[in-house]
């Protein structure tokens, strides 16, 4: 049995890599792009429900020719002249529909289960991760990840549901329209009528019902969003008292969700209705006609017993599938719903041909460089800007500069407007992403931990790293000290303790010294300093200061500070004013030249900002 378990288990590999990263945006398409990959398994289930079909109205049959034997002789005359008819029913309904039965659940619980449901996810989640930064900052972390997990699993339950049940209904009512053929032509004709009301419901009233599963998935997934938005900012929630604000939000999210939750229902209700008087009137009419055939002696009283258990049984089906709609069409409109988000597409791409940045001096060219994140104001205005090999560059100016963002855009997390970004004369958008940001070392203000070990942050990236590496990066970090203190929840100690959520369980100045450590570990050919010492209290932050300035050996360095002290020793400061450079000079060069550098530093006492002045 066990091997038999593995044999269904092993069929899918949930982690194989799909033909294409491209997901279609389109209900059918994006079903087919999962369905394709299992065409086997599919075609099983397929087979397997037609045969459970035919099984079934087939021990319908078997009742009404028995009735027929009994009513023809005696119980022993049935056991000798028709024992190979018993011995084939018996080896049918004890040996075949079985071993039907079991390879049906099999398939069910140990193919598609494990393995399909989890191949969409594994599948959808790796097209999320290829999205650019844009995409998650558009979104709820949390919406993100309930729609990739609802859809692996909704994929998987709408395919059972449509081929072991629908399948299994049209496969039982073309048996059962042969069966009853045979005995008179006027029970098809009432089935058939049946069958055709039946299917003209079903094609005026499905989509509406499909629309609105679509609509009551999203509205659900809203509710989830703005759940995981107040528990992900819970602390601020709490420093404001804002809780029964926080309840009357998601009350409005709740009430949107259920009133088109409502009108899904009221449409299921009145199918269900519909059809279940319908069947009524279909079994009575079959009902009534089979009596009165046999009662003019043209049919037999087996065939009586066999019209009416598979009218009845086919009534059941059918009352069966209408109950199934709800979870259907459920898992079609959560399908279609994680579909819009799924597979959006991607506007940060690498090329089919991006090659691998070889950083050979380190020089940085920004050449007309323009952008804007929507249709307004360009943040960056044609800039051009080089930076030289090993040149230590400080980009000064008000918040909303653009000072961020042109990191950001050498990282490539955006695509450009206009001009080019060039490494060593290597155009960023013919690289590969990953090649891109591996050369380039981040320590950024709104600095996020994993919620994993101390260990494995510092090292993030890092295969294989040794343990005395990152220990040395995190004392050259200044974390080491505090490291060594930590415990968490589970009794993890030192650089085995997790962080938390986004490194919740440290503060802003601990979480700054790993991102720090890491970067120090990472040890890339080019920096980029985004208040890389902003939470650090002075002392730490000139201990620190001194490791920083060792790891700039070598290397270009792009760093952004609004304490203008640590970095007025730059090579050269670079002053932006909407998405502009104003001046550019050394520090000394810009105080004599009097300018907004100037004013800027005059609005400092001692390095410090006033905070009304700049931030």
């Amino acid at each position: 049995m066990e091997r038999l378990f593995r044999l269904f288990e092993n069929w899918l590999d949930p982690f194989d890599t799909p033909p294409t990263d491209d997901i279609p945006p389109t209900t059918g398409r994006f079903l087919w792009h999962f369905i394709g990959q299992s065409k086997g398994v599919f075609a099983l289930m397929l087979l397997l429900g037609g045969i459970t079909a035919v099984l079934e109205a087939a021990i319908f049959s078997f009742i009404g020719v028995i009735v027929d034997m009994l009513d023809a002789g005696s119980i022993e005359t049935v056991l000798v002249d028709d024992r190979w008819t018993l011995i084939g029913m018996a080896v049918i309904v004890l040996v075949i529909r079985p071993i039907t039965a079991i390879l049906t659940v099999m398939l069910e619980e140990q193919t598609v289960v494990p393995g399909f449901f989890n191949r969409v996810r594994w599948q959808t989640n790796r097209r999320v991760l290829s999205q650019s930064l844009s995409y998650f900052q558009n979104d709820f972390a949390g919406r993100i990840a309930a729609k990739i997990w609802q859809t692996g699993q909704a994929t998987g339950d709408f395919m059972i549901s449509l081929l072991q049940i629908l399948w299994f209904i049209v496969v039982f009512a073309l048996s059962t329209l042969f069966l009853l053929a045979e005995l008179d032509l006027w029970f098809v004709l009432i089935v058939v009528f049946w069958l055709l009301i039946y299917a003209v419901l079903a094609v005026k009233i499905i989509p509406i019902i499909r629309s609105r599963a679509k609509t009551t998935a999203d509205t659900g997934s809203a509710v989830s969003g703005r759940l995981v938005d107040t528990y992900s900012n819970i602390q601020t929630v709490k420093l404001f008292g804002s809780s029964e604000r926080e309840l009357d939000g998601t009350r409005q999210s709740f009430e949107s969700f259920l009133d088109s939750l409502r009108r899904f229902t009221r449409m299921l209700t009145i199918m269900r209705s519909l059809l279940a008087v319908l069947g009524s009137c279909m079994i009575l009419g079959i009902g009534g006609l089979s009596i009165v055939l046999w009662g003019q002696a043209e049919i037999t009283s087996g065939d009586v017993a066999i019209v009416l258990g598979l009218t009845l049984r086919l009534n059941l089906l059918l009352n069966r599938m209408m109950g199934q709609l709800n979870g259907l069409f459920r898992n079609l409109g959560t399908v279609q719903d994680g579909m819009d988000t799924i597979a959006k597409p991607i506007r940060v791409r690498d090329l089919p041909n991006a090659t691998e940045l070889e950083v050979r001096q380190g020089r940085i060219v920004f050449d007309g460089v323009g952008f804007r994140y929507g249709p307004g104001e360009a943040v960056i205005d044609n800039l051009s800007l080089s930076i030289e090999p090993g040149e230590k560059v400080g980009l000064v100016g008000h918040s909303g500069a653009g000072k961020s963002t042109l990191i950001h855009l050498l990282l490539r997390f955006y695509d450009l407007q206009k001009g080019t970004i060039r490494i060593d004369e290597q155009d960023i958008s013919a690289i590969r992403q990953n090649s891109l940001r591996q050369s380039i070392g981040v320590v950024s203000q709104d600095t996020s931990l994993m919620h994993r070990s101390i260990r494995d942050n510092i090292a993030y990236g890092q295969i294989g790293c040794e343990p005395e590496r990152i220990e040395e990066a995190a004392r050259r970090a200044h974390a080491h000290e505090f490291i060594q203190e930590l415990r968490d929840q589970k009794q993890r100690a030192g650089y085995d303790a997790h962080a938390g959520e986004r490194g919740v369980k440290l503060s802003g100045g601990q979480r700054q010294r790993i991102a720090i450590a890491r970067v120090l570990l990472k040890n890339a050919p080019i920096l980029a300093l985004d208040e890389a010492t902003s939470s650090l209290d002075s002392e730490i932050e000139a201990a620190i200061q001194e490791q920083l300035y060792n790891l700039m050996a070598g290397k270009t360095v792009i760093a952004i500070a609004h304490r203008l002290s640590t970095i007025a020793a730059m090579d050269r400061l670079i002053v932006m004013e909407q998405g502009r450079i104003i001046e550019t000079g050394t520090h000394q060069k810009l105080i004599d030249l009097g300018g907004a550098y100037a004013r800027l530093w005059q609005h400092q006492s001692g390095g410090f900002l006033v905070p009304t002045q700049f931030g």
